[in-house]
């Protein structure tokens, strides 16, 4: 065994950061300066969802699939987010959605078995984190999973899963499409809600897979209870967050904009590191995010740069 070293997993904070297309900027303010005070006091009001940070069941849903009330940040255990991980390096296009098949040829070319995963926390490298920016590429066109992707995580066990990505769901699962209160539908490069460009490039078909009405349109009432109905089961629209209505559901805790240094450990094992703050009655946290693993096992890729902001 050789010599354990840590990999920050994190992206920088800082004001500009990008922040998720609804969410407020952070305000950091002095209370003290050096010049005045002869010490430096700071204070941040920002959306916890913010950057690199940590989902609770809370966040999404009120009631778990056992019928316990979802469970805030400070319900959770202690290393929840902590665990023997590995990174899935996933293979898939742009504004893609992310299922079973795509996990396990991950899995295989990690040279591990679905049934390993057990307990393990799972971090996904989708090469997203490379795009974090403010920009419609990074969260218009995000590739992202969805319900199956979600069952399958279940399926398996795991105890966490981190992902590079905007969001625990794809986009078009989000209020950035046509699902949530909010039905953003936002518009995108060319000029036509997100939505309109999905279906243009991808089909009508493919699109209903983000769209409860046009789902039950074209499939029908049964098929749509197959895949959905446990959601609507326990109160949930079943095409909205399903992948993180899934995990939380079942207790398997997520973290989002995973980044830093990922392509370092991809492919490998090592322990990951995440902590939010215990803070109570939260609906999730901005965490650090760390990778300890032995050196010689570390991908020989160039140190993570940011052109975002001032980073």
């Amino acid at each position: 065994m050789g010599k354990k070293i840590f990999v920050d997993l994190t992206h920088p904070f800082g004001a500009e950061i990008p922040r998720w297309p609804y969410f407020d900027k952070p305000l950091i303010d002095s209370k003290h300066t050096m010049a005045k005070g002869g010490v430096l006091t700071q204070s941040i009001c920002c959306t916890m969802h913010t950057g690199t940070h940590c989902d609770a069941p809370r966040h999404v849903m009120e009631r778990e699939f056992d019928g316990r009330r979802a469970r805030y940040t400070h319900e959770m255990p202690v290393d929840a987010y902590t665990g023997e991980a590995v990174c899935l390096e996933i293979r898939i296009g742009r504004w893609g959605l992310i299922g079973p098949e795509h996990l396990e040829d991950a899995c295989e070319r990690a040279g591990i078995r679905p049934e390993e995963l057990e307990g393990m926390v799972v971090c996904l490298n989708t090469g997203m984190h490379r795009r974090f920016d403010d920009s419609k590429e990074y969260y218009h066109y995000s590739c992202g999973t969805g319900v199956e992707a979600g069952k399958w995580f279940v399926e398996h066990k795991v105890k966490c899963v981190a992902m590079d990505m905007q969001a625990l769901d794809h986009p078009l699962h989000t209020a950035m499409g046509n699902n949530g209160m909010t039905r953003m539908n936002l518009i995108g490069a060319s000029g036509k809600p997100i939505t309109e460009e999905y279906i243009e490039q991808f089909g009508e078909e493919a699109y209903a897979e983000f769209d409860k009405e046009l789902y039950i349109k074209l499939h029908g009432k049964e098929a749509y209870d197959e895949k959905f109905g446990e959601l609507e089961a326990i109160g949930c629209w079943g095409t909205w967050e399903p992948c993180h209505k899934q995990m939380l559901g079942h207790g398997i805790v997520g973290v989002e904009n995973l980044g830093g240094d990922l392509d370092k450990v991809s492919g490998k094992r090592f322990r990951f590191y995440c902590f939010p703050i215990r803070w109570y009655m939260g609906d999730g946290s901005m965490a650090r995010c760390v990778a300890e693993i032995d050196e010689e096992e570390l991908n020989d890729v160039p140190e993570r740069t940011y052109p975002y902001g001032v980073f």
